[in-house]
């Protein structure tokens, strides 16, 4: 089983003022620094233990990257330790290990290779690896004529091959079409199910949430916050407005939940009630019912242009959908301090059995990185039955009707 232990880990670069400084340092006869330290990751702790799905998020030069090449010994730290136990899979840059001259097929020999497997055993798993990449006759043409699509198809086959003790997964699946992302990740999905250690680093949410049980957010080199992937990715979201001098706030709530609230603080929304067509608060609806979603909004500030906007999640905190009145062109223009604005919005919930949270948005802009007055997760928490259709399956309810046709 796998497992990666990571203490006090750090990596800097040196930065010279000039070419000249770099040449008086190894000149020094007193080995005089002549440089400084840039550090890109610093004190960065935790524990992936075997069979955990852990994703690693953050913007970009947060350092993701570097941390992924320092636990795969790519590169050195400059300080702490890093302990991995177990057979390491790693994908980390598109084709790394691959010689553009040579054939896919030679290229997954030494591939292998270079993963512990011996000549013998890659011929046996070589049906398999073509079979997974899909690059037909591509597989005995020089890897150089690959498009980044074709080399990550290859590059995912082979690392994958066997099931690993750990999988490291970089940015790389990104790249390509869906079909093959979505073949990858089930892949990914069923390794991490049958008991491997999964690092996943990757700015794909719903990838995050559905397959991590965990997830890891870096700012600055620094781990920022480590927990459950929707706590962390809703305070993910919020960062990304934080140039606002924004509040970011965590409560906990009763279930173990983490409701994250931010925003300038210029509006709020004070009160959400879901309401049935009789206009009775409920927690519990049912699949295909008309409901209503009442909503009281504050303001504390002159607001010169105000938008609302609403998302349903699933219990992963996956949208199952939202809307906003930027979109509905419904934005209200010149809101007062001190006004009170209610909302009732009608909804066929159409959606399947569940549990199911609300997030509201108030924003001047069709997003709230622009500004954001605050933003509300886990607003309300209710939960979906079916007592009026037929048995189905999935997050939405279609309409469907059946027809035979006799031969």
């Amino acid at each position: 089983m796998g497992l990666i232990k990571i203490s006090s880990l750090g990596k800097a670069y040196k930065v010279y003022a000039n070419r000249w400084s770099r040449l008086s340092e190894w000149l020094s006869l007193r080995k005089s620094n002549k440089h400084d330290l840039h550090w890109v990751i610093r004190d960065v702790n935790f524990d992936i233990q075997p069979g955990d799905a852990v994703g690693v998020i953050g913007i970009n030069g947060a350092g993701k990257s570097t941390l992924l090449k320092l636990i795969t010994g790519t590169t050195k730290p400059t300080e702490g330790r890093v302990e991995i136990k177990g057979r390491v899979a790693a994908l980390l840059e598109l084709g790394m290990g691959f010689h553009p001259d040579f054939t896919g097929r030679q290229n997954c020999y030494m591939s292998g290779q270079l993963l512990g497997y011996s000549k013998q055993e890659v011929e046996e798993l070589l049906p398999e690896i073509e079979a997974f990449a899909e690059i037909g006759e591509y597989m005995d043409l020089p890897v150089r004529v690959y498009s980044s699509g074709m080399q990550m198809r290859l590059a995912f086959s082979v690392a994958t091959a066997r099931r690993p003790d750990v999988l490291i997964v970089d940015e790389a699946l990104s790249v390509g079409d869906a079909y093959f992302q979505h073949k990858s990740f089930e892949k990914i999905r069923r390794f991490s199910q049958e008991g491997t250690t999964l690092l996943i680093v990757s700015h794909d949410k719903v990838a995050i949430q559905s397959i991590c049980n965990r997830a890891i957010l870096l700012a600055n080199g620094s781990v920022l916050m480590d927990g459950q992937p929707e706590a962390v990715m809703d305070y993910y979201n919020a960062m990304l407005a934080d140039r606002q001098k924004q509040q970011v706030k965590q409560i906990a709530l009763d279930g173990g939940r983490i409701q994250t609230v931010s925003g300038t603080g210029g509006a709020s929304v004070t009160e959400v009630r879901l309401l049935d067509a009789n206009g009775k608060a409920v927690e519990v609806i049912n699949s295909g019912e008309k409901v209503f979603i009442a909503v009281t909004i504050d303001t504390y500030e002159d607001i010169p242009r105000l938008v609302f906007g609403f998302s349903i999640k699933d219990r992963l905190g996956q949208v199952v959908f939202g809307t906003n009145t930027h979109h509905t062109q419904q934005a209200l223009c010149d809101v007062a301090a001190g006004s009170r604005i209610n909302l009732k919005i009608s909804v066929v919930a159409n959606i399947g059995v569940g549990n199911f949270s609300l997030q509201t948005a108030l924003s001047g802009d069709d997003t709230h990185i622009a500004k954001n007055y605050e933003w509300r997760d886990l607003a309300l928490l209710f939960t979906v039955v079916n007592g009026l259709y037929p048995h189905f399956d999935g997050p939405t309810r279609l309409e469907t009707h059946i027809e035979f046709e006799s031969l």
